[in-house]
């Protein structure tokens, strides 16, 4: 058997969870609102901060694989450490959670597959943009996925494995906060690109058809846009009635939404600098990094982790964890080199395993056994 023989696809058991149910979980949405795109979201700079607070930190965190009964950490398989063969694991993962953040579900496609067993081997990230789906006639339930139109099969090589996130993402959740984010945004664009001030122009003589009309305020706006400045005719009086940054309340409003940005993204809002009577000390942000990972971080590391555990991907008796403790929660050296000392002298780690924990390299312990 040749090296492309092992990773033919094969048979395997239909995934516990590759389904969806389409309806949402009873968030109200007009029709009349624009549907805001994940690329018109992540203009909003408060949006694109909180999406990398929280994508950008799950993806650097490495994933481990672990005996469930006895918590024992095991060889960790090759695509654990790295998912796609065309891609390092933070930017997969950081995607991922990207998609979980927006959409409210995330794809993977199964590109190999183990022979032995039929478990999938490498994975590649796909955009929810390229997914559709076919449902149960008379019910909500997903049958049948497709990618950029192409029928997926349900299982095996090039099926798709769904992470499915606990609301329904902030595309739809928070339409009507990104939209007005959004307006604000261009609002501002507007007030601080046009080169002269919004005003009426009044005609104290005979009315103008509306042709006549449209003529010379498109004249008047071209006049202005190419010199500093115009002529009107005798009858005509320019009225500007412009506001100043201030007095539109442009600072407050801005200050205001991105503190609904936060919230919505489950984001502290002085981590966006939307709240401005917070103030961080070196004594409590580990306190805050703690917090950080329990309101905001644990939804999307628990729905990633608890997928890869499950049978169809992990073998069943093993899990799949983040490393959090020491990528994240890291704590003071001297901290660290106390707890260390303590489970040394009580005999619960060895010289080695306490060198690992420091990322120290073992003496002469290079029997690493890697699981398939």
């Amino acid at each position: 058997m040749g090296l492309l023989d092992r990773f033919r696809p094969a048979k395997i058991e239909a995934q516990a969870a590759p389904q969806l149910m389409t309806d949402s979980f009873g968030f109200y949405m007009p029709t009349v609102l624009t549907p805001v795109g994940r690329d018109e979201a992540v203009t909003v700079p408060a949006v694109a901060r909180c999406r990398n607070l929280i994508a950008c930190t799950i993806g650097g965190l490495p994933l481990h694989l672990y005996k469930k009964s006895t918590g024992e950490e095991l060889g960790s398989p090759i695509w654990l450490d790295q998912p796609s063969a065309h891609q390092p694991r933070s930017v997969t993962i950081a995607w991922t959670v990207d998609s979980l953040l927006f959409y409210g579900v995330a794809y993977w496609r199964v590109t190999e597959v183990y022979f032995d067993d039929g478990r999938p081997a490498r994975f590649e990230w796909i955009a929810p943009s390229r997914v559709t789906f076919t449902t149960q006639p008379n019910s909500n339930y997903i049958i049948e996925y497709m990618i950029d139109g192409e029928r997926a099969p349900m299982s095996g090589l090039g099926s798709l494995i769904t992470f499915q996130s606990q609301d329904d993402g902030v595309l739809q959740r928070g339409a009507r906060v990104l939209r007005s984010a959004i307006d604000l945004e261009k609002a501002m664009r507007v007030a601080t690109s046009t080169p002269m001030p919004s005003g009426v122009i009044k005609n104290t003589g005979a009315d103008l058809p509306p042709a006549e009309v449209q003529g010379i305020l498109a004249a008047w706006k071209s006049a202005r846009e190419q010199r500093s400045t115009a002529y009107l005719t005798s009858t005509l009086d320019y009225q500007p009635t412009s506001f100043s940054p201030k007095d539109m309340m442009f600072v407050d409003a801005v200050q205001a939404t991105c503190t609904q940005i936060a919230r919505m993204m489950n984001v502290p809002a002085y981590y966006i600098s939307a709240d401005q009577n917070n103030s961080m000390t070196y004594s409590n942000v580990q306190d805050e990094r703690k917090q950080f990972l329990a309101l905001s971080l644990a939804p999307y590391i628990n729905a990633i982790q608890d997928r890869l555990s499950m049978d169809d991907v992990t073998a069943r008796g093993n899990i799949v964890k983040f490393d959090v403790d020491s990528a994240f929660l890291r704590v003071d050296p001297m901290e660290r080199l106390n707890v260390i000392e303590k489970m040394l002298s009580l005999g619960l780690i060895t010289i080695d395993q306490a060198m690992e924990m420091e990322d120290l390299t073992p003496n002469g312990n290079t029997d690493v056994t890697s699981v398939q």
